[in-house]
């Protein structure tokens, strides 16, 4: 797959010259809210990027000041009230694995949030690798102001991991809004930055990453997952066997050569 040919059906999608793509959700007049085929476009997606070697960073954002206010209350709350059990838990599942492809796919995910980050967004925004907050940013994980139970999308498992149990547990209970400045001081925003200044922050950021050794970022992120139910002794020896198949890399060797030569590395990924 060619990242850069993708044609996104219902969201923006685009990839520049370094490598950097960005998937825009693209309702701004609804706070860019999900729909039962977005969600199943950016799982197909994301799963695919496993394969696009023209892809090394992925952007997540929304259009018009709002990242995403979650699941489409018209498009699917009010049909899920009508569904038998057997389609609900095809639904919830499906919703399960964008996560589940956000995590798999070796590019690290960077979350570019400003405005109303809710429900499923605020979800998608936790399943990112980084998020860049702005002080407008308000983040929340709202399911049991509908009726439904905290644990959704991977919450109970992701969450605690980011901020902490006592946190996590507070706010999916609640449902109540986290603030920028909060999400900043806990830990799950890496930073906070002015409104005007969200898009050139993170693409910078997004450009250092896809300048650097991308095949090590992917084994990084892989290592990050696996070894979340690991004990320290298997985590160790798994960290060996990662690190040992880097230094067979070419951009290992590349890094010793600029280093000796008192110049900047250039990697290639390989």
């Amino acid at each position: 797959m060619k990242a850069r040919d993708y044609k996104a059906a219902h969201f923006l999608w685009s990839v520049d010259d370094d490598g950097v793509a960005t998937l825009t959700l693209n309702r701004p007049e609804r706070k860019n809210p999900l729909t039962f085929d977005s969600y199943a476009e950016m799982r197909d997606l994301f799963r695919a990027l496993v394969h696009a070697d023209d892809c090394k960073v992925v952007i997540v954002t929304g259009a018009g000041g709002n990242f995403s206010s979650g699941g489409d209350v018209h498009e699917i709350i009010g049909p899920l009230t009508r569904m038998d059990m057997p389609a609900l838990l095809n639904f919830t599942r499906m919703t399960g694995d964008l996560v589940k492809a956000m995590r798999g796919c070796p590019q690290p995910v960077i979350a570019a949030l400003d405005g109303v980050c809710v429900g499923a967004g605020a979800i998608m925004a936790m399943a990112s690798d980084l998020r860049i907050a702005t002080p407008r940013t308000k983040t929340a994980f709202l399911f049991t102001r509908v009726g439904l139970a905290g644990c959704d999308m991977g919450a109970c498992a992701i969450l605690p991991r980011q901020i902490g149990q006592g946190r996590a547990s507070e706010l999916l209970f609640t449902g109540r809004v986290m603030t920028a400045d909060e999400g900043e001081r806990w830990g799950f925003h890496n930073r906070v930055v002015e409104g005007e200044a969200l898009m050139e922050t993170t693409l910078d950021l997004a450009r250092s990453l896809a300048r650097g050794p991308t095949f090590a970022h992917g084994i990084t992120k892989n290592q990050l997952n696996v070894e979340w139910d690991m004990s320290l002794d298997a985590a160790i020896e798994s960290e060996a066997q990662a690190q040992a198949i880097c230094m067979k890399t070419n951009d290992f060797r590349r890094a010793y050569e600029a280093f000796a030569a008192k110049r900047e590395p250039v990697f290639e990924g390989n």
